[in-house]
């Protein structure tokens, strides 16, 4: 008795998550996201490589949010239509898993970039491009979809033991998926995330302790002096720039930890289980966690404009009032 009460709650605290905090997901992220393409468009912002994985990602963010979070919305009120339709639920698994995994890598990238372009050494420094940014997102698309292009077959509708509806309907596509998805399109990306994040940091470490210890013959050189006084705007405004792309890089690379880690961590639980006898409160446990990590990893998605606009000094900001200047 007492876990039947127990079930029926977190039934009723899963339906009404996702009838309310999915909606709230949906507005926040692609309003958020949407503003964040149109700043990261502007001529200051779209020749810098980071931005532009920035910009991209934020795209698949937008994808991944209207492709995944109406039907979490829709399931409140038993309306999702994805749970008896075996080629929307195909469709919206393969849309969602490719956005997401695109989104990941693409911020991973820009880590990648931030610490190339820290590097003292001139040769790191001039593969940090924009073409080469193009061309490492042309790449990161067609692998995500070649990656994924197993959820056309392994995504099937009205599963009935299985977090969704809309899941892998055998134990081999379920295993392929989630770990794939764990380990490919989450764990993976914020490793490098993490990698070149700390390579970026030791990178700015060493050249403050290089300029410090060539600060006193800069003072005595009047000729430096003059040289570092006469510096070139546009160089100065490059630089502030980046600077601020590298903050923003870091505190979303925090949050996108925190936010996606859980989820990553229930796939491989899930994965680990399968074959396990559970009982019905166990199985309603699972569903309600499943339910509440995968609403966390939308609010990653959701977040990066309110990142940037917060933590990335006055470039974001201005840019953003630009924006509506200019509307």
């Amino acid at each position: 008795m007492l876990d039947i009460d127990i079930s029926e709650i977190l039934d009723h605290i899963s339906t009404q998550v996702n009838r309310y905090f999915s909606t709230f997901i949906f507005l926040f992220g692609t309003i958020g996201n949407l503003l964040n393409c149109l700043v990261l468009s502007q001529p200051s912002l779209r020749s810098n490589p980071c931005a532009f994985y920035f910009l991209i990602s934020s795209i698949a963010n937008i994808i991944s949010i209207t492709c995944g979070l109406p039907s979490r919305i829709l399931s409140g009120w038993n309306m999702d239509i994805t749970n008896t339709n075996a080629f929307l639920c195909k469709i919206r698994a393969f849309m969602m898993f490719v956005s997401r995994s695109i989104a990941f890598w693409l911020v991973a990238f820009a880590a990648i970039d931030r610490c190339l372009l820290s590097s003292n050494q001139c040769q790191r420094r001039q593969f940090s491009s924009l073409k080469n940014a193009q061309q490492g997102t042309i790449v990161i698309i067609i692998l995500s979809l070649c990656l994924y292009c197993q959820v056309l077959y392994c995504y099937d509708a009205n599963m009935i033991s299985a977090p969704l509806h809309c899941y892998g309907k055998t134990v081999t596509c379920r295993l392929v998926t989630d770990l794939t998805y764990a380990l490919v399109t989450i764990l993976c990306p914020l490793l490098i995330m993490c990698i070149f994040g700390l390579m970026t940091l030791s990178n700015i470490r060493r050249i403050h302790s290089h300029r410090l210890s060539q600060s006193e013959l800069i003072e005595t050189s009047e000729n430096n002096r003059k040289k570092l006084k006469s510096t070139n705007l546009q160089t100065r405004k490059r630089k502030r720039i980046d600077r601020h792309l590298r903050h923003v890089l870091f505190i979303q690379i925090i949050f996108s930890t925190i936010l996606t880690i859980p989820q990553g961590i229930e796939k491989l639980y899930t994965t680990l289980t399968m074959n396990q006898m559970k009982s019905s409160l166990n199985i309603t446990i699972d569903k309600f966690i499943y339910n509440f990590v995968l609403l966390l990893t939308y609010l990653a998605s959701g977040m990066p404009f309110y990142i940037y606009t917060l933590c990335g000094g006055n470039t974001f900001r201005n840019g953003l009032m630009e924006l509506f200047k200019t509307k």
